[in-house]
């Protein structure tokens, strides 16, 4: 790959990179109290981008202290809504002047093209305004009791206090942003944990923080690995709400160790959707829409279109259209233009991604495209080529286990009815797509399907006004719109006696 073809690196993210990176306690960088430090690493190459302090148990500490007192005597949950608001419009300002910086930064730490990462940091612009926006309208009720007497019943929403967050490394700066924006609206403070694969951006979002006007408390952020600061942050009894968004195991034991003083859970978990292409949809569109659903991010992607159900009229045609559409998207390092598809995050993700193909094949499943990238352009870096898997039964490891990557399971059916059975024969639900010209027959599969999230004829639309999450195994509650304000607010009800 010719240097020449490639996108400059931003000078601020250059910059950035330039010195070893640390944990954001109480509005100062500070090291990690053990002194430990660990690489994040460019999966395009497999190369040390910079060191970050590891949080530990005690930087855990120290983030929640400093959350509790910023919650408990600073002026965050005391300002004026107005006064948050333009702070929170001032972040967002601030984020619009260093997108590219943004962008650049989640390139380099989890590979995928600038064009997709450049999205994703202006996304984070539009959700702070939204929730600025929010911070004005907390409103309770008053409420027309039956009891005897002049007794005055009202409501009001309060903050919930310290919140520990815990964001993933699919879409590093968007997500951290969704874990930030809303509780910071309705003056929660917070301590945030960004994947150990992705931390950059968040540690930026961090120098934004200050640039911004945030107290001193308010945000912290302390990067660390799951098992020693993600543990502390879900078993600290000062922390009052826990929210996380990875895996359905994890989900299960950050319940486990939130049990201890009955934390405010909010999980946002894994997904086996199901994509159902009708014989009769729009055929060039429903192709693109089965391609972005599996292929966006590399795969990486909690609701990707993962299990795709073709109608028994078209299946053979569409199954081959489809690897030839595939072949339309290039491999290669996000920095290079040309770029479409970028590598996945770590080797030991590509190894887990390789595995479930070799399983798949074992269980009688047909691999008849995609694999490992193997060309000396891209042995360096982490890369997995588009993948269909055929002849797939719903039973199969491949068809029930999140994988994670960009491989689709194509499976055939003849029975609208039955088709809607098989799509919910799964232990997830949190997104599935439809596509077909038919109204009618949209409906009635949108609202049979168990799922958080339908798209029709579309796929991996989100906007920060519409609620996002999970049936079954895939979460508990949601996120994004008034939702998220319910999530990190708590009603009082207060009762006066008149008389």
């Amino acid at each position: 790959m010719s240097t020449q073809t490639m996108i400059s690196l931003n000078p601020k993210a250059a910059k950035f990179i330039s010195s070893p990176k640390n944990l954001f306690i109480n509005g100062q960088f500070v090291e990690a109290v053990s002194g430990k430090r660990f690489e994040t690493i460019n999966p395009a190459n497999g190369q040390v981008i910079t060191t970050v302090a590891e949080g530990d148990k005690e930087d855990i500490n120290r983030a929640v202290a400093a959350a509790r007192k910023a919650f408990d005597e600073g002026p965050w949950p005391r300002m004026k809504p107005a006064e948050r608001a333009k702070i929170l419009l001032k972040f967002a300002d601030l984020v619009e002047e260093n997108v590219e910086e943004l962008a650049h930064l989640d390139t380099l730490d989890y590979g995928q093209p600038v064009g997709l990462t450049t999205a994703f940091a202006s996304s984070v612009i539009e959700l702070f305004r939204y929730y600025a926006g929010w911070a004005t309208k907390i409103t309770g009720q008053t409420i027309p009791v039956s009891l005897p007497g002049e007794i005055f019943n009202y409501t009001r929403r309060e903050a919930i206090g310290v919140c520990g967050q815990i964001s993933p490394w699919n879409a590093p700066v968007s997500v951290a942003a969704m874990k930030l924006a809303a509780p910071l609206s309705v003056g929660n403070t917070i301590v945030l944990k960004p994947a150990e694969q992705t931390p950059l951006s968040a540690l930026r979002l961090a120098e934004l923080i200050q640039e911004a006007g945030f107290p001193d408390g308010v945000v912290n952020i302390v990067p660390g690995f799951g098992p020693t600061a993600g543990a502390a942050l879900t078993q600290h009894p000062d922390v009052d709400k826990i929210t996380f968004t990875g895996s359905t195991a994890v989900g299960k034991e950050i319940m486990r160790s939130a049990a201890g003083n009955l934390k405010k859970v909010t999980l946002e978990l894994g997904g086996k959707s199901p994509h159902i292409i009708c014989a009769d949809a729009d055929y060039e569109s429903a192709l693109a829409n089965a391609a972005n659903a599996i292929l966006f991010n590399s795969g990486q992607v909690c609701f990707a279109g993962s299990r795709l159900f073709v109608e028994k009229k078209i299946y053979d045609n569409f199954v081959s259209d489809l690897i030839d559409y595939t072949k339309n998207y290039k491999l290669g390092n996000g920095f290079d233009p040309s770029t479409t598809l970028g590598p996945l995050v770590s080797e030991k993700q590509k190894n887990r991604v390789l595995n479930y193909l070799n399983i798949g094949q074992q269980e009688g499943a047909e691999m008849l495209t995609g694999g490992n990238a193997t060309s000396s352009e891209l042995a360096d870096g982490y890369y997995v080529k588009p993948t269909l898997l055929a002849n797939v039964r719903n039973n199969m490891t491949v068809a029930q286990e999140e994988i994670f990557g960009p491989v689709v399971c194509a499976m055939m059916f003849d029975d609208l009815d039955e088709v809607i059975k098989v799509a919910n024969a799964t232990e997830y639900g949190l997104g599935a797509g439809i596509c077909t010209t038919d109204l009618r027959k949209a409906h009635k599969v949108a609202h049979a399907l168990r799922t958080g999230n339908v798209w029709v004829n579309t796929y991996n639309l989100m906007d920060p006004a519409s609620p996002f999450g999970g049936y079954k195994q895939s979460g508990l509650g949601r996120e994004n719109g008034s939702a998220s304000i319910d999530t990190y607010t708590q009603i009082k009800s207060v009762w006066i006696d008149l008389n």
